[in-house]
C-alpha cells in the first residue's frame, strides 16, 4: 500500500487484526528496510490485535545494498533524522485516519528503527506509547543531518517508553543503556528498560542464527505486547 505524506509517496505494509479494527502501531524497520521479515513482524503484531503500519523508510530511493558494517554506518551517518521523522509523523497520521484504528496509535521500531521510534517518541506528542527493541543511542559525532541523538532527546519523551535491550550489544552499550535510565529518571518519564543476559544486538531476529535467541525473544515480545495494550487500547 502507499499514502501521500511528507512531501512524498510513501510505502508501507499494512496488516490487521483478526477483528479487523485495534489500536495502531507504526513499526520501523532495520537499516536494510522494509524486508519480509518485518512484513512478518507486522503481522505478528497485527494477530496480537493492533493495525500495525510497517513503513518504508526507503520509498523515495529504494533500499540500500549495505555490504558490510562500515556501508551500514556510512548509510545510518548520511540519512536525514528530519526526514525520516517527518516520514514516521505522517505514519502516525495516516494511521489515525484509517477507520480501522480504534484506539491509541504507537510506535515500535529495531535496530535503527528503534532509534528512530525513541526520536520520535521525543517529538510527535500525539504517540500514546513506544518500544524501542535495542535502538542506538549515542550520536558519536553529531552532524546537521543528526543533530541530536536518542539520548539528548530523552528529556523531551512524550508517552511511555518501554527499551529492549542485549546486554551483550556492541553496537548499544550498557554505559548507554545506563545513562538513558538516569536522564529518564531525572526527567520523570514513565518508561521501563529491561535488559536480557545472553543477547546481543538483533536478538528478535528469527531470520539471523548467529544473533537470534529465542526465549529472550519471546519474553521481548510478551513485554512488548503488553505494554502496548497497555496503553493504547480504547478506555
Amino acid at each position: 500500500m502507499a499514502f501521500d505524506g511528507n512531501g512524498a509517496r510513501l510505502r508501507a505494509h499494512l496488516a490487521l487484526p483478526p477483528s479487523g479494527v485495534g489500536p495502531g502501531i507504526v513499526l520501523v524497520p532495520d537499516v536494510r528496510g522494509l524486508s519480509d521479515h518485518y512484513r512478518d513482524v507486522a503481522r505478528r503484531f497485527a494477530a496480537e490485535g493492533f493495525v500495525t503500519l510497517a513503513i518504508d523508510l526507503y520509498s523515495r530511493e529504494g533500499a540500500p545494498d549495505l555490504a558490510d558494517m562500515d556501508a551500514i554506518l556510512r548509510w545510518m551517518a548520511a540519512l536525514s533524522d528530519a526526514r525520516v521523522l517527518g516520514d514516521l509523523t505522517a505514519a502516525a497520521r495516516h494511521l489515525r485516519e484509517r477507520p480501522e484504528c480504534r484506539g491509541g496509535v504507537g510506535i515500535t521500531g529495531f535496530c535503527m528503527g528503534g532509534q528512530y521510534a525513541l526520536l520520535a517518541a521525543c517529538t510527535d506528542a500525539m504517540l500514546r506509547a513506544c518500544v524501542s527493541w535495542y535502538g542506538m543511542l549515542r550520536y558519536t559525532h553529531p552532524t546537521p543531518h543528526r543533530p541530536r541523538s536518542p539520548l539528548d532527546a530523552a528529556p523531551q519523551l512524550a508517552c511511555p517508553y518501554l527499551g529492549l535491550f542485549g546486554e551483550d550489544d556492541a553496537l548499544v552499550p550498557l554505559a548507554d543503556v545506563d545513562e538513558l535510565r538516569a536522564r529518564l529518571t531525572r526527567a520523570g518519564k514513565r518508561f521501563v528498560i529491561r535488559t536480557f543476559a545472553g543477547c546481543g544486538h538483533a536478538f528478535f531476529n528469527d531470520t539471523r542464527p548467529d544473533a537470534y535467541r529465542p526465549a529472550a525473544a519471546a519474553e521481548a515480545f510478551r513485554l512488548a505486547i503488553g505494554f502496548l495494550h497497555e496503553h493504547l487500547d480504547a478506555q
